[in-house]
């Protein structure tokens, strides 16, 4: 596995750790289940990082110095790129030529390095994408910078060096071969997952309240996810505060929970969300808290009444489905992959605008209609059951097989 950017050792939620931290540990501890060896390079961000983290068993996460520790952002990354490289090839030098089976490459980053280093080894490229930038800059939220042209090299190449290109969703696979060129042979469909073991509705919405010390007649809104314009946390405040504009007898009771730092382009502003709280006077209302770890995540999850997640894109939305397996009704931009994590009308409501007022109408109509939200809360729970890791994992290794396959006769 290669994850350039990002650790899966790192705490989603802030800086460049998010759904793909959780996805690239997932998948590896599910495919070292079966038996599967897995290394994971990573850069090394830190002087206090171990250069090697045994993860789980048959995990081990490799943290490559690659220039500086600190102070590089993502966007910096690309001149660093033979480094990391090289660190990773020095790793591989210890080894039998035949001792990697297949390289996996997460993020457009990582597809450059894997794209190289699969070459070497002569094993096949799968690679994941994650984001796009195409994608990206066709959905930018109000002021954020567009992704340079230079990651838009970086992704066509990666497209067409990768021996198969793993889509979260049909939409993403629609995406790789009507942008990128993609051959569809080489493109497959596999959902990420969801631990279901963490996420579970566990005693339900009032035991989690009175673990958490939430009064049990709050009305929760709950937001995680990295702070920056592309998720959005600024249309779910906005629609709060239209919320009680409307109803001000709400006050009393409506509890708006953010989780999460700044991260992207959010991190120049850092402030920016608490600077809107204050003006929109909700700071009575409105709590933004760090990322919490998962077990703490899922009793968070449990004690909402809903989960907004008003994101202008994204490949899939796992904090979606994570909410939905603790039976948590997810309210959600109808963008991406959140058109496939959330069933609109049955574990959820997908709304097709970033305008805050369609937000208030959608949040408040289910928070005035419990017996709706129970119901939803039920089937999403049930929806979430479809989506384990072991599933994942199952078809990633089959993936593996059938590119080796390919590879050993003579095609991609």
């Amino acid at each position: 596995m290669v994850s350039v950017h990002t650790s899966p050792l790192e705490q989603p939620g802030t800086g460049d750790a998010g759904g793909m931290n959780v996805y690239v540990l997932e998948l590896s501890r599910q495919l070292a289940a079966r038996g599967v060896e897995v290394e994971v390079f990573t850069r090394r961000t830190s002087s206090e990082q171990e250069p090697v983290v045994r993860a789980a068993d048959g995990v081990t996460v490799r943290h490559v110095a690659a220039g500086p520790y600190e102070g590089l952002a993502k966007e910096d990354l690309p001149g660093q790129l033979c480094a990391f490289t090289a660190g990773l090839l020095r790793t591989g030098a210890r080894h039998t030529e035949d001792h990697y089976d297949v390289v996996h490459s997460h993020y457009w980053l990582s597809g450059q390095v894997g794209w190289l280093t699969a070459d070497r080894w002569d094993v096949p490229l799968v690679h994941s994408m994650h984001t796009m930038a195409k994608v990206k800059n066709a959905h930018l939220a109000e002021g954020d910078a567009p992704e340079p042209p230079g990651r838009v090299i970086g992704e066509q190449q990666v497209v067409e060096a990768a021996d198969l290109l793993v889509a979260n969703t049909a939409a993403e696979r629609d995406e790789l071969v009507q942008l990128y060129g993609a051959d569809p042979a080489r493109v497959a469909v596999v959902p990420p997952g969801v631990d279901l073991g963490t996420f579970s509705p566990d005693g339900g919405r009032a035991a989690a309240r009175a673990r958490l010390g939430v009064p049990q007649d709050a009305e929760v809104l709950l937001f995680v996810g990295r702070l920056q314009p592309l998720k959005a946390p600024d249309v779910l405040v906005e629609a709060a505060a239209l919320l009680l504009r409307e109803r001000p007898e709400r006050r009393a009771r409506l509890r708006v929970l953010v989780l999460g730092g700044p991260s992207g382009s959010g991190a120049a502003h850092p402030h920016a969300l608490t600077d809107l709280v204050r003006a929109r006077g909700l700071q009575d209302v409105v709590q933004v808290r760090p990322p919490v770890e998962r077990a703490l995540l899922a009793e968070h999850y449990r004690a909402a009444d809903l989960v907004a997640v008003p994101s202008h894109n994204e490949s899939f939305g796992l904090v979606a489905l994570e909410a939905q397996a603790c039976a948590t009704p997810v309210v959600a931009a109808g963008v991406g992959g959140l058109r496939t994590a959330v069933a609109d009308g049955v574990s959820g409501v997908l709304v097709d605008s970033h305008d805050p007022r369609e937000w208030a109408r959608a949040l408040g109509a289910l928070l005035d209609d419990p017996r709706r939200r129970a119901a939803l809360g039920e089937r999403a729970a049930e929806r979430a059951h479809g989506f384990g890791w072991s599933r994942t994992a199952e078809a990633t290794l089959e993936l593996y097989r059938r590119a080796r396959a390919a590879r050993a006769a003579g095609g991609r």
